[in-house]
This record gives structure tokens, sequence and C-alpha cells, in this order.
């Protein structure tokens, strides 16, 4: 499949180092505006929307996860940006994880949050795919969202979850449903011992998508892993615990 050209945003220092931010799917760029102030004050910040997602155009079929990173690099290489650092959450983990097997010279250092080394079965991403496709997001609107958040979140900050189930709404159905397809076969076990930069693996203490379990096996299976719980977050804890997840982020990314 041909390359899609991205959606992106670049903000921070001109000629400051460089760090690529990539979204769990489901969200837009804007699931990091938690850690722009913090990021920006010594890096380039680069944000990116995945197929489907924002103003980036939708696929006319099926992708894979293959297909999602090579976007990815297509936007490195339009910018110029020929090694950076990385950040990626849910599915964006595992789409650096590919690239820095796949393309070792890309990248610096790595965090992946709510990441995997697989898709657990139980899921059941292309039953979610066929429901898009068939009624609409409306349909599957409230099982995808209802893990990003703790119940507590949901209580005390009503309006962010709100935002963030209408932003989802709002996606290409079509390129939402083919994102799910890639992510149904995700499978990078035997991906992981090729990835040769340092990096921190954090995951969420009460994820109910990926339990820290999942987080943990991949942090074994890197040559070169830390990995972190955060506690009182859930999928998105980038946004629910921005706090700690900046922390964590600046300390290994900002030397």
């Amino acid at each position: 499949m041909a390359l899609i050209p991205l959606q992106y945003r670049i903000d921070g220092p001109r000629h400051a180092p460089v760090v690529l931010l990539v979204p769990p799917f489901g969200t837009t760029m804007s699931v990091w505006e938690p850690q722009m102030p913090e990021l920006t004050r010594d890096l380039q910040v680069l944000r990116v929307n995945h197929r489907g997602h924002g103003s980036s155009p939708a696929p006319a079929g099926p992708c894979t996860v293959a297909d999602l990173a090579l976007d990815l690099l297509g936007v490195l290489e339009d910018r110029g940006f020929s090694r950076v650092s990385a950040v990626g959450a849910g599915l964006g983990s595992a789409l650096l994880v590919w690239i820095a097997a796949n393309s070792p010279r890309s990248l610096d250092r790595l965090a992946l949050l709510a990441a995997a080394p697989r898709t657990p079965a139980v899921h059941r991403w292309d039953r979610i795919a066929s429901r898009v496709r068939e009624v609409g997001l409306e349909s599957v609107a409230a099982d995808v969202v209802r893990p990003w958040f703790t119940p507590d979140m949901a209580e005390d900050r009503p309006e962010v979850v709100a935002r963030f189930t209408e932003d989802f709404g709002r996606l290409d159905p079509g390129g939402f449903a083919s994102v799910c397809d890639a992510v149904a076969k995700l499978d990078q076990r035997h991906l992981a011992a090729e990835v040769r930069v340092p990096t921190l693996v954090a995951s969420a203490a009460h994820d109910p998508l990926l339990p820290p379990g999942h987080g943990r096996r991949l942090a074994d299976g890197l040559p070169d892993a830390r990995f972190e719980v955060v506690p009182g977050a859930a999928h998105l804890l980038g946004v629910e615990r921005a706090d700690r997840v900046n922390e964590l982020l600046l300390e290994h990314i900002v030397r």
C-alpha cells in the first residue's frame, strides 16, 4: 500500500533536538497536550495523526502495522529529520518498535506507553472493525473509549472524557476500521530483540486494555529497557497522570 501523507505539527525551539509523539489509535495529536508545556522547553516536538484521524487521509482499504510505521518514516523524511527520539502510546508504541527494528538509524531513544508485544486475542479488534463498517463509529464509541480512563477520572473530570469521546466520533470510520485491522494482527514478540535503543516502557496500573503485565513482558524482551508502572491511571495514562508521565519522559528523553 502507498504511503499516506500524514497531518503533522511541529512546536518548540527550531534548532532543538526532535522528539516524535505518536498517539494511540482512536485519538488525535491533541492527546499529547498535557506533555507539550514540558517537552517544548528543550525539544522540537513533532506530532502526527494516523490515517483517517484528524486531517490525515483515510486509506482505501485494510492496512498493516508496517504501512502505518512507514507513514511515520515518510514524515521524518519529508522534514529532513534523520534521527529522532520518539514517544508512542498504544498502537503508536507498536509502530515505533517496528521502526526501531527495521530502520534502527532513525531513532535515538524510545518511550513506550501502554504498550504490549502483541494484541491479546480477547480484544477482537476485527469485530470492532466489522461493526464500524456495518453500523458506524457510534456503535463502538462506548466500548472503545471506556477503557481510556478510570472511573475516578470520569467522575472528577467528565469534560475531559466527553472531549475525547467527541473527538473519537469525528474520525473517518473507514480509516479507524483499517487501523483496527492492523491492531488485530499485531504480534511483535519476534521484533523486540532487534530494538537496540534505550527504551522506557510505562504501563498504567489500572489499564483494562493492557494491564502492566503486558508492558513488563515487552520490556523483558527488549535489550535495553526500563519498566515503570504509573498509578492512578487507565489506558490514556499521559492524560490522566500527566504529572508522573512527564517526569518519566523528561528523565528519559531530555538529556
